[in-house]
């Protein structure tokens, strides 16, 4: 395959085809169904995928196949399908995957900027859903494109566009199983929400943390009362809940203390984060805009990459009956809610893990007062099998003449429900989870960005490695 072309392939493709249109894309406000609960009154997820469908269709691959799938009652999956090229018939199946579902817009997006207003900059795209992750099918069907116009090989590809990842992916289980025959054996998979800890190099996610939700409410009264009045005779609610996320969480270290939430870590993957941390010093540290004084949990970067793949943590996320600072009168109120998200380690059993937050929040409640748990969810994380010879040394190719930098490998703190599913649906499959994401991206907080010549090399990157696979 002819490496100047791919390029030239790709480059051309981003700047006539894909921008435009993933800038039109940024301006569907297409929030995942756990954001916008009335997505098929809105609309706006039928407007993306209908927008990328066209896209699609217009692209003229010779015998591709363009299909939106519907499941009554589940927010719709978007499918190219593309036949594999002379030679490859044999090598299954590429599922090459992305969402085209958003996180919600949130204020304080700096001026000039806003969800829904693509901004070019400085090569960067901004808007919501620029880089988490709607440029996937764009970039997914380029690399197929340029495998193509430079006289490569490919499998029979697949490129499968979601719209639930936000949410948990809630809807795949279920179109996995209407789309297994159709899938066929998947031998390789492409996962493109994802990314790394710098833009000079491609970077492999080789582990995803499970996730768990729970919105956990402490009553105390039938009604609030005046604080002083009850105060001293009746606990305060939010004090009761003080105690039992002690229970959870060692309030000095962050530890998560419930063994069903941790794991041995693998000394692979500790290698991993050894070579991650020398490859770009001060990466993990720098990532994120620390207030004033505040530092991070620890010094020791292998540590915090640790930390952020392979251990549990909490964060509460949300609350409710706790007024605003400024509204609040001298009332003891009747009950709080704190909504609890947990990341798992990749291989720990969620369910297990799920089970035992519950009984630590309901047994032997101080002062008996009322638990209520609902909103509660539960997904297993990813661990990649063993690389492959020939996924291997297709990396050192696209390190060398894609990038110039050796490509590194780190464990993804976040979720990508799919992975989960499809490392158990195919247990015999090799798995590319890259993308354009930096430390800087801003996904899922104001400000987000793609960082565009970054994505152009990852397409540039999946094409060589699309053709690895094909001719292995």
């Amino acid at each position: 395959m002819e490496s100047r072309t791919v390029r030239d392939t790709v480059r051309a493709l981003w700047a006539d085809d894909i921008l435009p249109s993933l800038s039109r894309l940024v301006e569907i406000p297409a929030l995942s169904p756990s954001f916008d609960p009335d997505w098929a009154g809105t609309g706006h997820l039928d407007a993306a995928v209908g927008h990328v469908r066209s896209w699609l269709a217009a692209r003229e691959i010779p015998g591709a196949r363009v299909d939106v799938v519907r499941l009554e009652g589940r927010s719709p999956v978007l499918l190219l399908d593309v036949p594999a090229t002379e030679g490859a018939e044999d090598r299954g199946t590429v599922l090459l995957y992305g969402h085209l579902d958003k996180q919600p817009p949130l204020g304080g997006w700096s001026d000039g900027l806003g969800p829904w207003t693509p901004v070019v900059r400085d090569d960067r795209l901004y808007g919501r859903g620029s880089a988490d992750d709607g440029y996937a099918g764009y970039a997914a069907t380029a690399a197929l494109e340029a495998v193509r116009a430079a006289g490569g090989g490919h499998a029979r590809a697949v490129v499968l566009l979601e719209t639930g990842e936000e949410s948990g992916s809630p809807d795949l289980p279920a179109y996995l199983d209407h789309l297994s025959d159709r899938l066929g054996q998947v031998s390789f998979v492409v996962c493109l929400d994802s990314g790394g800890n710098d833009y000079e190099r491609l970077w492999l996610t080789t582990s995803l943390r499970g996730l768990l939700q729970v919105h956990v409410t402490v009553r105390v009264l039938g009604s609030a009362q005046h604080s002083g009045l009850a105060g001293g005779i009746v606990p305060s609610s939010f004090r009761v809940l003080r105690r039992l996320l002690d229970r959870l969480e060692d309030a000095e270290t962050g530890e998560i203390t419930l063994a069903e939430c941790n794991v041995e870590i693998p000394a692979n993957r500790v290698a991993e984060a050894k070579a991650t941390a020398e490859v770009a010093p001060g990466a993990v540290r720098g990532s994120f805009p620390l207030h004033g004084d505040t530092r991070t949990v620890a010094e020791d970067e292998v540590e915090l990459l640790l930390n952020n793949g392979w251990r549990p943590s909490l964060s509460v996320i949300g609350a409710s009956g706790l007024p605003e600072a400024a509204d609040a009168g001298n009332v003891l109120r009747d009950s709080t809610t704190l909504a609890l998200g947990f990341r798992l380690p990749p291989t720990a059993d969620s369910a297990a893990a799920l089970a035992a937050v519950r009984k630590a929040l309901t047994t032997d409640v101080p002062y008996s007062a009322t638990v209520e748990i609902v909103g509660d969810e539960s997904a297993d994380g990813w661990n990649a099998p063993e690389t492959a010879p020939w996924l291997a040394a297709g990396l050192d190719a696209v390190s060398d003449g894609v990038f110039g930098a050796p490509w590194r490998a780190v464990g993804l703190g976040g979720s990508i429900p799919f992975m989960g599913l499809l490392g158990k649906k195919y247990p015999d499959a090799q798995f590319l989870v890259t993308g354009a994401l930096g430390p800087d991206s801003n996904a899922h907080v104001p400000d987000e960005w793609l960082n565009l010549p970054h994505a152009q090399r990852v397409t540039e990157a999946v094409a060589h490695l699309l053709h690895a696979h094909a001719t292995s």
